[in-house]
């Protein structure tokens, strides 16, 4: 039969149709639009750094990540484009020939060796760009391998030998590139394999010939090759993992990796090696499948071997005797993460925790009974929200705790930033110029002691109202306003001929203009344009009247977003805190760290949603709330890695001696870091193995009830509690984080951690064991006592079925000389309101409950006459309810017996009484004095 042949010309392309002219142009356009908007992007970055005094530290950060991406990218792309160009030329002939089929009884020859050039072209710029990619965001590996210096010196793990430097800078850096050699070696199989396909050599497979030709098959033979030595480099280097790597009872080189698996890697790497030499030889010689098949097989037979004899070794060798074996890599194990966490620096002491009044010792420790904070910090959002917002678009997002110098005096105070949350400003409201000039910053700030409350149950305000009213004169606030926050996360532009709102003021509004240096200024109309473009403010930005020369950008003020801009190497703590200086500016500061999980033999612990093994607060940055200007100061420069981020950027990082000495003072012991080192302590407290292993003194962070997000009361780990207090055998009172441990399920307290914040002290933590010889109540222990007090529970329940509900704020527990003292604060809360008001005060000690409807009421109940004076202190600062000097004048010893009986029958009268019409403040004020009164009876009777 005759067929007849049609033949189109391989190299000759027909020509380009309007329909493609149009596509290539479109796409052409596409390009250029996605490079100019990433040009625009890189530009305003430069101007927003540059604002900042960071220029250099962008231009660097670009240079690091485009070297990243450019060397990887023509790597990947020369190799993989070359290989697909020499397997071309080798195979031109049969890729001619290949090219010809025959349909529907015709015979077409379709251009193979064009596909092949287009589809190599591609896929070479393809898998580039992607390998570039990968490099691009994982850049400061490398710079961080290239800058490490002489922080890959310290002290060596002791399985290996090797430095901390090796695991943190080298190890990460070979990861990434072994991972990338082994993306290569597959696609050169896999582009060998192509080959085959397309010239017919996979007849091999079948006739035991090279079928058209054998130079795709010696190209395949060297790929699999190549995959071979690379599997061996990462087999190799995967050794180094089994030192990071977390078992059931500890993680490390166990006895098992030391003795037989180590070696049997070693073993396996020969093997993959000389399944190379198998494969290769394939290159020199006329080619033959069998010798590659038979190149794994070494290899996989020697790594199931090691897996079994590893196993045979683990069942019968180690279980049998597992703490004999493992002792001395359990040791290891202990003693690198307690130096991965700094655990190894905790001081030790015992603490008698004695159950008797004189054992608190009230008379040495009233700084630390007048600063115990009684104001739970969600109540007193709440409360603020209510009282201290003055319109609806404002917000106070957090609560924080800090100490300030009040009247010579040193005093645990809370501070609320006013911001404005501009999601809450009226729906008609919601326009471009009010969001975008206007309504451009918060205002102010609150500012109360922890356990201030007035007559009506609400917080004694130091700082307040708008303008800002100061009841202290040595704290004032002389630049209120907040333009950089916790909830200003969209651009405003300031100074413009646009008067911003400041604050209410009656039926008008206070106005004001920006004064401040910070943010971009706009500048000519094409710098205006290109910002419009890259903030997505092109319809206003460039054509409003409003807007001149010298108006600025103010971007990234959401103070986290800020700093990981800035530094995205760092972990920040999520909890920023406001500061007024000595200057009466306003400034956040936050914690920064920096952490790794390649720490050698230590555990890895959570951390949001990574696992880490090593942690440092190496940084404190502070922001600036009005300029935006922002610092961070290095205060752990032993730290090997912030000591290489510092040699790479010199210009980003200060000493924290350069830190002014009024912000100094209020730099603290990060929460995030006490957390995390509780959860590691609670294990790794047991120093000897054989404890250790059998796990016979395991610690937890201890539980208490309080509020979960949706409102509700539920048994939850306790959060560090910020303490201004003396520690024992201490002359001074210190600034101090804590949390209880009580020892694993079970609900009494075994001992408790402190972070230090004050003066020489920074940074150091302290640990304080109770006795083992006995019981000591936890929290859970003594929100059951308060609910078993029959008067506690009877009144609760009261309160509760009258159209209120109680709300029990924070239990804490404060160390006091000897002894603990529990705290915990009692709100009443209307139904329909969110208010949170104050109504009882209960404090504990081992052996004794005691109550009252204010704090100081509290106090005299539980320590008698020894605490009158601090009583009475309190009370003048505190402005409490008119009950307090009323039990005050009963803590003395009265003439007249009869008149003490006489007055607590008409307190107990008035406390029926005032129940009965629903007054329950006033009862409970009638029962205060009570108490106080039968107290004196009994102590007159002894």
């Amino acid at each position: 039969m005759i067929h007849e042949r049609v033949v189109y010309p391989i190299r000759e392309e027909p020509p380009i149709k309007p329909r493609r002219a149009f596509l290539w142009i479109i796409l052409a356009f596409l390009v250029i639009l996605f490079s100019a908007r990433t040009s625009i992007s890189y530009y305003v970055d430069s101007l927003w750094f540059s604002s900042l005094g960071y220029s250099e530290v962008f231009w660097k950060t670009l240079d690091f990540k485009w070297i990243a991406f450019t060397i990887p990218t023509v790597l990947t792309f020369l190799i993989l484009f070359a290989w697909f160009s020499a397997l071309r030329r080798a195979c031109r002939d049969e890729l001619h020939s290949a090219g010809t089929i025959v349909l529907g009884g015709r015979t077409f020859e379709l251009p193979v060796d064009l596909v092949l050039r287009i589809g190599s072209l591609i896929a070479s710029a393809f898998f580039a760009l992607l390998a570039g990619a990968s490099f691009m965001s994982e850049w400061t590996r490398f710079v961080l391998f290239w800058f490490a210096g002489a922080a890959t010196n310290g002290p060596r793990d002791p399985i290996f030998g090797k430095s901390l430097g090796f695991y943190f800078f080298t190890l990460p850096a070979l990861h990434f590139v072994f991972g990338w050699l082994l993306m290569i070696a597959i696609l050169g199989c896999a582009i060998a394999g192509l080959f085959i396909m397309f010239t017919g050599s996979s007849q091999l497979f079948r006739e035991g010939a090279y079928g058209s030709s054998p130079h795709p098959w010696r190209a395949l033979s060297a790929s699999v090759s190549f995959l071979l030595i690379v599997v061996a480099m990462r087999t190799w280097l995967g050794r180094f993992d089994t030192i990071l790597a977390d078992h059931t009872v500890f993680s490390g080189v166990t006895y098992t990796d030391d003795h037989l698996l180590l070696g049997g890697l070693l073993v396996v790497c020969a093997a993959l090696l000389l399944g190379a030499g198998i494969a290769a030889t394939n290159i020199f010689v006329r080619p033959r499948v069998s010798r590659l098949l038979i190149s794994p097989v070494p290899a996989v037979a020697c790594f199931l071997v090691l897996q079994i004899s590893t196993w045979y070794m683990s069942s019968f060798i180690v279980k049998p005797n597992e703490l004999v074996r493992e002792q001395p890599f359990i040791g290891h194990n202990i003693q690198f993460t307690r130096q991965a966490f700094n655990l190894d620096q905790v001081a030790q002491h015992e603490f008698p925790a004695d159950i008797t009044v004189e054992a608190a010792d009230a008379q040495n420790n009233q700084a630390t009974l007048k600063n115990i904070r009684l104001w739970d910090w969600h109540a007193l959002q709440d409360t603020l929200r209510q009282i201290q917002e003055i319109r609806t678009y404002y917000d106070f997002p957090d609560i924080d705790i800090d100490r300030y110098e009040i009247n010579g005096e040193e005093r645990q105070v809370m501070l609320a930033a006013r911001e404005l949350n501009i999601e809450k400003l009226p729906e008609s409201s919601r326009n471009w110029i009010n969001e975008k000039l206007i309504y451009t910053h918060g205002y102010g700030i609150t500012m109360n002691p922890v356990n201030g409350f007035t007559s009506e149950g609400l917080p004694t305000l130091m700082l307040s109202n708008m303008p800002i009213q100061s009841t202290v004169p040595s704290i004032q606030v002389k630049r209120p306003e907040i333009y950089f926050g916790e909830l200003t996360n969209t651009d405003v532009y300031v100074n413009t001929r646009q008067k911003e709102f400041d604050y209410p003021q009656g039926e008008t509004n206070s106005m004001t203009s920006y004064e401040g240096t910070g943010g971009i200024e706009l500048g000519s109309f094409l710098r205006r344009l290109l910002i419009a473009f890259d903030r997505d403010d092109l319809t206003k930005l460039p054509f409003s009247d409003d807007i001149d020369a010298q108006s600025r950008l103010l971007m990234r003020r959401n103070v986290l977003e800020r700093v990981r801009t800035l530094a995205p190497f760092l972990t920040y703590d999520s909890d920023p805190y406001i500061v007024v200086g000595d200057d009466g500016r306003l400034s956040w500061m936050l914690d920064a760290f920096t952490t790794s999980d390649s720490y050698p033999y230590s555990t890895h612990f959570g951390l949001g949603n990574d696992q880490i093994n090593y942690m440092r607060n190496s940084v404190k940055v502070v922001i600036d709330a009005y300029n935006g200007a922002t610092t961070f100061y290095v205060f752990d420069p032993s730290d090997p890695i912030i000591a290489t981020y510092r040699n790479i950027f010199p210009q980003l990082f200060k000493d924290a001696s350069h830190m002014p000495t009024d912000l100094r003072r209020h730099v603290r012991y990060p929460e995030l870091l006490l957390r995390l080192q509780a959860a590691a302590y609670g294990l790794y407290h047991m120093t000897d193995p054989v404890v250790f292993y059998n796990r016979e003194d395991l610690w937890t962070v201890a539980s208490e009830v309080g509020m979960t997000s949706s409102g509700d009361q539920a048994t939850q780990p306790m959060d560090p509690n910020f303490v201004l207090m003396k520690l024992p055998d201490e002359s001074s009172t210190e600034f101090i984080e804590i949390l209880p441990f009580t020892p694993s399920n079970r609900n009494n307290l075994i001992g408790w951690i402190a972070g230090r914040s004050d003066g020489v002290h920074y940074g150091t933590s302290v640990v304080y064991d109770f006795p083992k010889t006995r019981l000591v109540d936890g929290p859970l222990q003594i929100e059951a006592r308060i609910d078993q007090n029959a008067q506690l529970s009877g009144q609760l329940s009261l309160w509760n079925q009258q159209g209120s509900r109680v709300r029990r704020g924070t239990l804490l527990v404060i160390p006091c000389g000897k002894a603990l003292i529990y705290a915990e604060p009692i709100y009443l809360q209307a139904e329909r309101s969110p208010m949170p008001e104050l109504r009882l005060v209960v404090l504990a000690l081992q052996d004794r409950l005691a109550y009252g409807s204010t704090f100081e009421a509290a106090l005299r109940s539980l320590f008698g006459g020894e605490v009158s004076s601090l009583a009475s202190e309190s009370n003048a600062n505190a402005q409490s309810s008119p009950a307090a000097p009323a039990a005050a004048n009963l803590s003395g010893k009265p003439d007249d017996l009869n008149a003490l009986i006489q007055g607590a029958a008409k307190d107990f009268d008035d406390y029926q009484r005032l129940t009965a019409q629903g007054k329950l403040s006033e009862a409970g004020q009638k029962l205060e004095q009570l108490k106080t009164k039968l107290n004196t009876l009994n102590s007159r009777r002894k």
